[in-house]
Formats: structure tokens, sequence, C-alpha cells
């Protein structure tokens, strides 16, 4: 099914939404309940060895591990251009979702991934509406994170689905292209170029580009460069997820970083940070 497909199915879905009367087909029903459901951090984007299939990583704070969740390559690009906080001209189709959400008068609050049925990964999106209730619509899990990662909604994971994603490789895209999220920071590897354009210290580090929740409430600010997580150096976007994933359970991250020639060192809780849920600029169509 195309990108251009699935909008299609969910314009006709949105319109039904709102004209009074109409049925948009049976209910969408999760399955399972909803207190199992885990919540997760949307990490980065990476590839399968030797195949070079896209996943998507979902950090997982209970057990401390990263957990790999097939996508297409349209939904890959779509959840990088996000994390880089890049603005197409015009929106894209995920964009162009995620706008329609907010201007019918919705806020999309969660996204879900319940399911593996026969070998594909069911998803819903859970959108409070302006009368006051909430519209569970399905969705493919690729596109509904794809949106989670622009509308800052929470996402949830079944215990199955974790589960049977355990045992797939993984590998980041390369240090110049990773784009990691955790701790609700936002890193990259800066080049040499930014480096010196921004006047960056030298010396192991990555690059904040966008930052929320408690880590922004303690001063970390886009433009940081976070140096070490638990004493360790942080080499790549890479090194930095996995140093917040060695935290031991009940302990809280120890992040040091350098913002504006002075370091400083704060402690993080590793859960996953509070949502945001927002609506889309109303603009922008």
């Amino acid at each position: 099914m195309t990108a251009r497909l699935v909008l299609l199915l969910l314009l006709i879905g949105l319109l039904l939404w709102i004209i009074p009367g109409q049925s948009t087909g049976p209910k969408r029903e999760l399955a399972v309940p909803a207190e199992d459901l885990i919540a997760v951090e949307l990490a980065t984007v990476g590839i399968v060895p030797m195949t070079g299939t896209p996943v998507v990583l979902l950090r997982e704070p209970q057990s401390g591990s990263v957990v790999p969740i097939f996508i297409g390559p349209g939904e890959a690009r779509a959840i990088i251009m996000a994390q880089r906080a890049m603005t197409p001209p015009r929106p894209m189709t995920h964009d162009l979702a995620a706008n329609l959400i907010g201007q019918l008068g919705g806020t999309l609050e969660r996204v879900i991934v319940d399911e593996l049925r026969d070998g594909t990964y069911l998803g819903a999106l859970d959108i409070a509406r302006e009368r006051g209730d909430n519209l569970l619509v399905d969705s493919r899990p690729s596109d509904a994170l794809a949106l989670a990662v622009r509308s800052g909604a929470a996402i949830f994971v079944a215990p199955d689905v974790l589960a049977a994603g355990e045992d797939i490789p993984f590998e980041g895209l390369g240090d110049d292209e990773d784009v990691v999220t955790a701790l609700g920071i936002t890193v990259m590897q800066p080049g040499s170029e930014l480096r010196e354009a921004l006047q960056l210290p030298d010396g192991p580090g990555v690059l904040v580009s966008n930052v929320r929740g408690e880590a922004s409430t303690l001063g970390i600010r886009p433009g940081a460069v976070i140096t070490r997580v638990n004493e360790v150096s942080i080499i790549s976007p890479l090194v930095f997820l996995e140093q917040v994933n060695a935290t031991p359970r009940g302990e809280k991250a120890v992040v040091e970083f350098w913002h504006e020639g002075e370091t400083r060192t704060v402690e993080l809780d590793t859960d996953v940070p509070a949502s945001t849920p927002r609506r889309e600029r109303r603009d922008t169509l």
C-alpha cells in the first residue's frame, strides 16, 4: 500500500468523522487491555544488517533494551526528517495527515502498536476530539510512529510486540546520519563545519538538536553538547543511547554537557518522558 493511498484512506475516515450521522466502519478495539501496554520512546531509525531493511528503534526503560520494529523506507525518511526538525517547502504525506487532525479539531494523544499478527504489525491512533471523547483509528504502526514524532504523542506497545523484536539484529545508519532521542534529548553527530560554525569544543560529544521534559527543565538546551553519560565519553549518537540504556534500573542517568562555554552535570530519570501532544499549526495547508 502506497503512502498516497494510506493518506487517501485517512482523509476519507477524517471526513466521515466530522459528518454527523456517518459511520466510519467497525469500531477499532485494542488486542490487549490498555493497562498492559508499555510506554516506549522512539529512539532512532536503523537497518537490519545484510538486507538493509529499515527499522524504528524503540527504547523500553523497564528492561533497559532497544527493540526494533520493521517499517518502510518512506516512513523511515519521514521519521528522520521529523527528528532532524526538517521542514519541507510543502507538507509531505505525514505532515499533511498531522495537520488535518489538528484542522478538524483533534489532538493525537497516543499511538499504539498492539499486535503482531501473521508477521504484520497492527497499530492505532488515539485521537482526542473537541467534543470531549476519543476516537481510536486503525493505522499501520509505521505511519502512526511517523505522526507521533511530529505531534509529541505518547507511544505504547504491547508486551508481545516488544518480545517479538528482541532477536531482530540492527545497526545504525552511520555516525553522520544517526539521529537519536533518549531521555527527551535528541542528538546528532556534529561535523567539522558545524563545530566551527557553532564554536563547539573539540573532543567527544554529540550535539543536542531538540529537548523536552525533565532535561529541558534542568537546563539542557538545543546547541548543547552531551560529552559524558555515567562517566563514559559519548563519541556517537548510538553510544549516547547505549549508555542511557546501561543505567542501572532504579538509578538516574548522570549526564555531563557543555553549553555556551560552561560544563554542567545533571541527573535524569530514565523513564519515558511525559508526552506533550499538540495540534499541528493551522496555517500550513
